[in-house]
């Protein structure tokens, strides 16, 4: 390992561990808690296991079971051992982009530069070290990746398996998969044999793998624990509305008609404008599976009925991939990330008065997160206009060259 990425790593685990221990001091002196809340429900679940009970005997536990034996060794041991593994997820993430960019032919200066994004983004260590799991999804979905890209598919099919049944959102990875393993289709070849090279040996194969993975534990999770384990760690998903400081465009729709007998109808409708979105970009951006992926999980979180900040996680993870294959300016760029912040902060600002201080507050503060809340959707739709002609021109374009290779 090249020794700039040494002190970038050394550094990055430096900035971790002080956090870490800023962390223990303020959940013991602050009324605001460094610890995330979900911290504590892993750790609950996981002591009902070490007794022989259900996880799900923990209200709020809505995860594979699996993760709540990966954090037994928190009662076992330490109540800061998920946190250590966590930041150790963190930094693994890193170590895999390294290596997902130089095999993708990035120099290797400029890998370390899009490492250190990752490293030293103040997202990924304030989610880590306050005891969110997000990063060792990140590690199973860069491994993932990894493994694809440098053609070890069994390996590959075994993560993804592994992947979809920590958390769900991965699934949609899948038709991107499928289209690189089944090619670019030929002008030449005809519809018909165009249809039948998408059911390759090798796609066959990694459909076969992951998903005897993914049944595998779900079928013996659901032989311990039964209705319980779907329900809480699937089915509650589809049909459940956060209508708390979350940043989906449906929070406020779902707020005002949360009362309503056809609410529970309205959230799953909202899953419609994400299959669409989903199934134009993995036909406009197949050939490139890493952007492919990020490109949907940036669609997957914005779309979302429910989005938190650990979500952007999910597509952050990502980011450094694709940064050495865009055009933009470095200018543009600073001032999208500033957007971004900016937004999150003032989103964030009310949520907070909302959660720790008296909600019957004066006026003036009502009026103040009216403000905000126009300036932030201000910000939002500034962002998104400033590469949509560009990204629906490209898409477009793919998009007839992909129907024109099928017919």
């Amino acid at each position: 390992m090249d020794a700039r990425l040494c002190v970038m790593f050394i550094a990055a685990l430096l900035i971790r561990l002080v956090l870490l221990c800023f962390g223990v001091y303020q959940d013991q002196n602050l009324q605001l808690k460094y610890t995330d809340v979900d911290y504590h429900v892993f750790t609950d679940a996981s002591r009902f296991i070490t007794q022989g009970q259900s996880p799900y005997n923990r209200s709020t536990f809505r995860y594979t079971p699996a993760l709540a034996l990966i954090l037994t060794p928190n009662v076992l041991l330490s109540a800061h051992f998920g946190k250590l593994l966590f930041v150790a997820c963190d930094l693994l993430s890193a170590l895999l982009l390294f290596r997902l960019l130089v095999l993708r032919g990035a120099s290797r200066s400029s890998a370390c530069v899009c490492c250190g994004l990752w490293l030293f983004n103040p997202l990924p260590i304030g989610v880590s070290t306050r005891g969110n799991a997000e990063s060792l999804l990140a590690v199973l979905v860069l491994s993932t990746l990894l493994c694809l890209e440098s053609r070890r598919r069994t390996s590959a099919a075994l993560l993804f398996g592994l992947s979809v049944h920590m958390k769900i959102y991965p699934f949609t990875y899948a038709l991107p998969i499928a289209l690189s393993l089944a090619g670019t289709p030929s002008r030449g070849r005809g519809p018909v044999r165009n249809l039948l090279r998408c059911f390759s040996k090798d796609l066959l194969r990694f459909a076969a793998v992951s998903g005897s993975v993914f049944f595998g534990l779900n079928a013996v999770f659901y032989y311990v624990y039964g209705w319980d384990f779907l329900q809480e760690s699937y089915l509650y998903h589809l049909t459940r509305r956060d209508i708390r400081h979350n940043f989906s465009p449906y929070f406020y729709m779902l707020y005002v008609t949360a009362e309503r007998h056809w609410s529970g109808a309205l959230a799953l409708v909202c899953f419609l404008p994400q299959l669409l979105l989903l199934s134009l970009s993995s036909l406009a951006f197949r050939s490139d599976l890493p952007f492919c992926c990020f490109i949907h999980t940036a669609v997957f979180v914005s779309f979302n009925k429910v989005c938190t900040s650990q979500y952007f996680l999910w597509y952050l993870c990502l980011l450094p991939l694709v940064l050495p294959r865009l055009t933009l300016s470095l200018r543009r760029g600073l001032g999208l990330l500033l957007l971004w912040f900016v937004g999150q902060a003032l989103w964030l600002s009310p949520a907070y008065y909302l959660e720790f201080e008296d909600p019957q507050r004066p006026s003036k503060r009502k009026q103040t997160d009216r403000h905000i809340y126009c300036l932030v959707e201000a910000l939002m739709t500034a962002v998104l206009e400033l590469k949509s002609a560009e990204w629906e021109q490209t898409c477009l374009m793919n998009i007839i060259y992909t129907s024109e290779g099928f017919v």
